[in-house]
């Protein structure tokens, strides 16, 4: 199944909105730079979550995963520094 460009947008900021309150916990944030291909997203950590030592495996790990249960058809996530 094919999803629309807007569809998969909407995927991923859900996705983006379920990950959100963990990282505020922490004092950060994460927003949606574009999407790519129809696989590739690009975000940007903010506050607390740039230059933070877990940011690379928060970003794997949670973000990633979060994501692609969203929009399985994601193969990757980017942060843009």
């Amino acid at each position: 199944m094919n999803m629309t460009s807007e569809e998969l947008r909407a995927k991923v900021e859900l996705a983006l909105e379920e990950i959100r309150p963990f990282l505020q916990s922490d004092g950060g944030d994460i927003s949606l730079v574009s999407i790519d291909n129809g696989t590739s997203v690009k975000v940007k950590l903010e506050g607390a979550c740039v230059g933070c030592t877990v940011n690379q495996m928060t970003l794997k790990s949670g973000v990633e995963m979060t994501i692609k249960k969203h929009a399985p058809q994601i193969e990757e996530v980017v942060n843009l520094d």
